[in-house]
């Protein structure tokens, strides 16, 4: 990758134009013609640094329910454990992290399903100590942008300013379910990408973009972008901070991390006996000992003194969500590891 590579890829994480030739646009800010810009794209992607461009829904906005789950698992059966888990349609992330607790996925499951019964199907493989349910109680932060330049780094202060979205209920019509279908594709590296899909749904590109624009502004989409392979650009660090806050200073100390720029995910998540930490936040850096810094210049400004960060050493699954397409998951069907 060059600079004006790292360049482009900084944009498209955060910023894609919603017109039927978004690449074109893209071309004039980088003074590049359009051809060259596919073809930096798709090289990008053949590299397996982008690993896909598409809309990023917002689960529970969908009538999805969704959870973190740690899982305390006996080391030699770690990887048939992890396996079983994998084939859960729900299951988008899966790794194992330093700690007792050493299998940490999220399961999403659709309207009418219900978690507690989804993960309670794995409660017959072997090896499985203990299990802990981590619902988001309250969403403080989710987006990922890593930073690929590296002059443009931000300063270590919580200075980002919350999106502000129109809130009102969606209602999950079976059309709606086509358009989310459709949208959470990977978008092609073509002069007119929307147009294929507004041609299969029946409508125009300018109402297919319409109605993109509108799911970004009550909030269901997060936003229409790119999403990296972190690993593959160098953000081999994934370290998830947890933190043990008093229960009156949660909000405030969930706001303060989400505003930071370094933070990718912050939530309020429940407390167990054996696990006492209420708010979890995300960090990839491009080291351990970076990540384990940077957490040390968070903790003086949230003022937290009891945290942990658990890295995660392996990634069993890492996809997205595929919304509206699942098939029920059975554990009977289990496949030998």
């Amino acid at each position: 990758m060059d600079k004006l590579d790292k360049e482009i890829l900084n944009e498209i994480q955060w910023t894609f134009p919603l017109i039927s030739k978004p690449y074109s646009e893209m071309a004039k800010k980088f003074s590049l013609s359009d051809d060259e810009m596919m073809q930096r794209l798709r090289a990008l992607k053949e590299a397996g640094i982008i690993r896909q461009i598409s809309a990023i829904f917002d689960t529970r906005k969908l009538g999805y329910k969704s959870a973190l789950v740690a899982m305390a698992i006996e080391p030699e059966k770690l990887d048939h454990v992890a396996n079983q888990v994998n084939r859960h349609p729900g299951v988008s992330h899966n790794y194992e992290r330093n700690h007792e607790y050493n299998l940490w996925f999220t399961l999403a499951v659709p309207p009418g399903s219900d978690l507690k019964t989804e993960i309670d199907k794995f409660s017959k493989l072997p090896g499985i100590k203990k299990t802990r349910l981590l619902p988001t109680i309250k969403l403080f932060k989710i987006g990922v942008k890593l930073e690929m330049v590296d002059e443009k780094k931000s300063d270590v202060k919580p200075s980002e300013e919350k999106k502000k979205i129109t809130e009102t209920k969606f209602i999950v019509t079976e059309e709606e379910k086509n358009y989310i279908r459709e949208l959470q594709k990977d978008l092609e590296i073509v002069e007119r990408p929307f147009l294929k899909s507004a041609q299969k749904l029946g409508i125009t590109e300018e109402q297919l973009l319409e109605k993109i624009k509108q799911y970004e502004e009550i909030g269901v989409m997060r936003r229409f972008a790119a999403i990296l392979r972190h690993r593959e650009v160098g953000f081999t660090a994934n370290g998830m901070i947890v933190w043990k806050v008093p229960d009156e200073r949660i909000e405030e100390v969930g706001e303060k991390l989400g505003a930071f720029p370094q933070i990718s995910h912050c939530y309020q998540r429940p407390v167990y006996p054996d696990w006492p930490y209420s708010v979890f936040s995300m960090v990839h850096c491009k080291s351990i000992s970076d990540a384990e810094d940077m957490a040390k210049q968070i903790q003086k400004q949230v003022d937290v003194s009891d945290y942990k960060i658990l890295f995660s050493s392996r990634e069993f699954k890492k996809t997205r969500v595929e919304y509206f397409v699942e098939h029920e998951f059975n554990i009977e069907d289990a496949i030998t590891a």
